[in-house]
């Protein structure tokens, strides 16, 4: 069988040290993307989309990867179930970082099914000392398959469990600095669960170790009035923007990018945005760099 992994024109490490602004891989923007790209860095896959022999998606991964920077971003791995890891699943994943030459890979720290049944959702933890040692072990495992760090994002959530000992940002931070792993920090999930739960988003800006956080995510969402759920199909708020801007403060230029999941508008549109948060990030450099 010939080979059909993309060669880089230089290695992964020095593209990922230039990595800046990015957007979401989408179908609906894959022949624009091919003809004009505009300012966007690089792009993020979900894995699962490209986990497969062949057809259109992996034509067109195959097509734009020659040309831009990827990182692949997963909604299986489960990280957090107490199901058995999906060997099949970690190596899956495996044949397709061979074939893509991602910058990194990333999933969510949360758990999507039970007993062999996928929920079809992004479930959080409870935040013990156990769940800890739990996710620990497994993250060391995933790396060990997959021959590299792995990057966790966090989730946003709607419940919480009497049962925790931890604040969810000192789980994550825990479990990045147990695991050996690294961090994605979604800025807007961030905000969404602040507000669900009633905690200082800047508080867990705070408790996350800076040497840890790799990419950063933003997204809009839907608020409605006494909760917020986690949409990605609207623009991204000035609330959210504030908060970013207190990230790169915290944690320097993390590449970044926008995330657009339903009601997907042009692409033009979406590189727009991305404008918006270089000049965010640039304001948040120029302003830390100022500060006594």
């Amino acid at each position: 069988m010939p080979d059909t992994r993309i060669q880089s024109s230089e290695p992964v490490t020095a593209i990922a040290g230039t990595l800046g602004f990015g957007l979401g891989l989408r179908h609906q923007h894959y022949q624009e993307i091919a003809d004009t790209p505009g300012k966007v860095d690089w792009f993020e896959a979900l894995s699962e989309n490209y986990m497969v022999a062949g057809g259109r998606p992996l034509h067109w991964l195959d097509r734009l990867r020659r040309d831009h920077p990827m990182v692949l971003h997963g909604v299986s791995l489960s990280i957090g179930a107490v199901d058995p890891l999906d060997i099949d699943y970690l190596h899956a994943l495996t044949t397709l970082a061979q074939r893509v030459e991602p910058c990194w890979i990333s999933d969510h720290l949360c758990f999507t099914g039970h007993a062999g049944v996928n929920l079809h959702d992004l479930l959080p933890l409870p935040y013990t000392e156990e769940a800890l040692a739990h996710v620990v072990q497994r993250v060391e495992r995933v790396q060990d398959v997959l021959g590299r760090r792995i990057l966790l994002e966090n989730v946003s959530s709607y419940v919480q469990y009497a049962e925790s000992q931890l604040s969810e940002w000192d789980f994550l931070a825990a479990v990045a600095e147990r695991a050996d792993c690294d961090i994605l920090l979604d800025v807007n999930n961030i905000h969404v669960s602040a507000f669900n739960h009633e905690f200082d988003p800047r508080a867990y800006l705070a408790a996350i170790p800076a040497a840890r956080v790799r990419q950063i995510h933003l997204a809009g969402h839907l608020h409605c009035g006494t909760h917020i759920i986690d949409t990605h199909d609207h623009p991204i708020i000035d609330d959210v923007w504030a908060l970013y801007a207190d990230a790169i403060r915290r944690f320097g230029m993390i590449p970044t990018m926008i995330e657009r999941d339903d009601d997907i508008p042009p692409y033009a549109d979406l590189v727009a945005e991305l404008d918006q948060a270089r000049a965010v990030a640039a304001q948040a450099l120029a302003s830390r760099g100022s500060s006594p």
